[in-house]
Order: structure tokens, then sequence, then C-alpha cells
């Protein structure tokens, strides 16, 4: 079978049309991932004869990588060729087709180093918090809007969306709706619960949009948020790199270096898996290796009883 006659399977086929048809992937994209997915299919007949991409095991996928990276296919055109194959098998999964997506969380090692996400301190975030005016209504609004993005780690678009019926004032937590449709409960703590239940008793409604414009009355947008961020890093003299993904970088670093577990910063994040969370493990710096140390000095003491 040459890769010029090979045939998708159905279910391929039905991927790409849900890709065009529900996801409005552009017809370049749906090409790509067309292309991707029958070159992984030819490719993986010659060790796998008759297996079908969403029976594969992650063994046989890392096998196909490494043979990839031989013939000199660089991380970044793989890491597209994973995403194409990774979004392939969550349509498996969710149409019962499969048990579970193997690919799901993995991701390849770039030649270049990954940049470390900017965060700030904690003095500087609390700064940033305390030089927000607050004598009108607009900027009660946007002080809210610097503690909803450092307090809770929201994304710009998560913030915007969120409604009023969003906060749950009885258990403290906003309902917060992530990327691919996936929402979370995201504790609030308890300073920024007090301002925040102040401001919605203010607005006098229970419907509708947390945060809106003041002129047309209309949800607060990712334009808007990012004006409100620079004004306020503005004014506590802070340099311009500290945006609104900052602050929410600053969280999770901040909670890694409190001792936060990985998988519960994860969850609070809205990452698909801890793996993504990873990229925070620089704050720990060398207390994996002191704790390491530590364990060796009692394993030593005790042998020594």
């Amino acid at each position: 079978m040459s890769k010029k006659t090979a045939v998708l399977d159905p279910l391929a086929e039905g991927y790409l049309a849900y890709l065009q048809d529900v996801g409005r992937k552009a017809p370049g994209t749906v090409k790509d991932v067309r292309c991707t997915l029958r070159r992984v299919t030819i490719d993986m007949e010659s060790y796998r004869p008759g297996g079908v991409l969403w029976e594969l095991r992650l063994e046989d996928y890392l096998h196909w990588l490494e043979e990839q990276r031989r013939i000199g296919l660089s991380g970044k055109t793989l890491s597209k060729n994973i995403s194409h194959l990774r979004g392939f098998l969550d349509y498996t999964l969710r149409g019962g087709y499969s048990q579970r997506n193997v690919l799901d969380g993995f991701s390849i090692q770039e030649e270049s180093r990954q940049d470390v996400p900017r965060a700030i301190s904690e003095a500087d975030a609390l700064k940033m918090v305390s030089l927000c005016p607050r004598q009108t209504l607009e900027q009660r609004r946007d002080r809210i809007v610097i503690i909803l993005l450092y307090g809770c780690g929201l994304r710009t678009t998560e913030l915007c969306d969120l409604n009023m019926d969003s906060v749950d004032l009885q258990r403290r937590e906003l309902l917060v709706h992530g990327k691919g449709d996936r929402d979370r409960m995201v504790p609030i703590p308890a300073g920024v619960f007090v301002e925040l239940q102040s401001y919605m008793l203010e607005q006098r409604r229970h419907s509708s949009a947390l945060l809106r414009t003041s002129f047309h009355r209309s949800r607060l947008n990712v334009k808007e948020v990012n004006r409100i961020v620079r004004l306020a890093t503005s004014r506590a003299g802070l340099p311009r790199w500290v945006t609104a993904k900052a602050l929410r970088h600053s969280y999770a670093t901040h909670l890694m270096d409190r001792g936060v577990d990985i998988s519960i910063i994860s969850s609070l994040m809205g990452h698909r898996s801890p793996r993504e969370t990873g990229v925070y493990l620089h704050v720990l710096g060398n207390k994996p290796r002191e704790a390491v140390d530590r364990l060796k000095a009692a394993v030593k003491e005790g042998g020594a009883a």
C-alpha cells in the first residue's frame, strides 16, 4: 500500500468531517490532519499490521516518534503531529471506540529550552492590589479584575465569561468555564471573597455578566482586561511584561512555592494533566535535592542503629 493509494479508516474520515463541519477548522488545517493520520497509519502498518490508531499503545507511538526523529523530523513537526493524533484519539474516546487516550498530556521535548513562565513576587502582587483605587464603581470593578486574576489564577477569557451566578456564595467557590468546555470549581480565598461579595451586593442584580463595561453595560472583554492590568502595573511601577497571564502564572508559582501538591495546582489551573503544570517546578529550586539528601541521611542513621 503506497501513501498515494492509502485509504483512511471511516472513523478517521468521520473525524475530519467533524473538524470541518463542527470544529469549523480551516481547509488547510483539515488537510494537515489528514496527512498526519494517513502517514502514521501507513508507518504503523510495518510493525503493527492491521492495528488501528485508537487501539495502539503509547509504546507504539514512542517507537514511531523515534523513527521520525531518526529520519530527521524536527521537534516542532513532531509536536504538531502529536497534537493531530491526540485530537483524533480524544474523538474516538468520546465516541466510545477506545477506553483511553494514550497521548493525553504527552508532549515532545523541544530542542530549545522551554521558557519558564514569568511571575511576580507576592509582595508585588499585593502592591498591585493595594494601589488599586476604589472610590468609584468602575475602580472597584478594576480592583476585582486584578484580585481574581491573581487570587484565583484565571485565564483572561475565563474571567470575562464569569456571570453573577458563577459565584457560589455558600461554598465560596467560582464555577469557571475553561478551555475545551471543561468546567471547574475554584475556591475563593477569604480576602478575595470579602471584596467580591461586597462588589456583587453593590451591583443589585442576580444574573448576567459579573464584570461589565461602564458605558455600554456589556460584558467586559479581553481588551478591556488587558487595559486594566496595564494601568495597575503602571501604578505599582512594575515592568511591562507583567500581564494578566503573568498574574495567573504567579498564582501557580506561589502555590507551588508553598508546597501545594502539583495535582491540586493542575486542577485549580484547569490544566489537562499535571504534566502541563510541570513548567512551574522551577520554583522548587534545590528543594527536591534537599529532600532526597534528608532521606539518605535518615536511611543511613537507621542502618547505623
